[in-house]
């Protein structure tokens, strides 16, 4: 189907189905770039380093926990 045609058939449609047209063509278009930024994004090794920090007593037994460990 060429542009012509296509533009035709839209041209003669009432405007309330122009609006619905135009609408649906901005969600097939923002579904066909949200698939291919989705495709492209991948994160890398090591991104999230420097972003969690861990005290040095992480591996210390807890005072609350106490009782049950002896």
């Amino acid at each position: 189907m060429s542009d012509l045609s296509l533009y035709i058939r839209i041209s003669r449609l009432p405007s309330q189905l122009k609006t619905e047209i135009s609408d649906y063509m901005d969600f097939l278009v923002n579904k066909k770039l949200s698939k291919e930024t989705r495709s492209k994004r991948h994160p890398k090794a090591g991104c999230m380093k420097g972003t969690f920090k861990m005290n040095s007593d992480f591996d210390k037994p807890l005072e609350d926990f106490k009782e049950y460990m002896e």
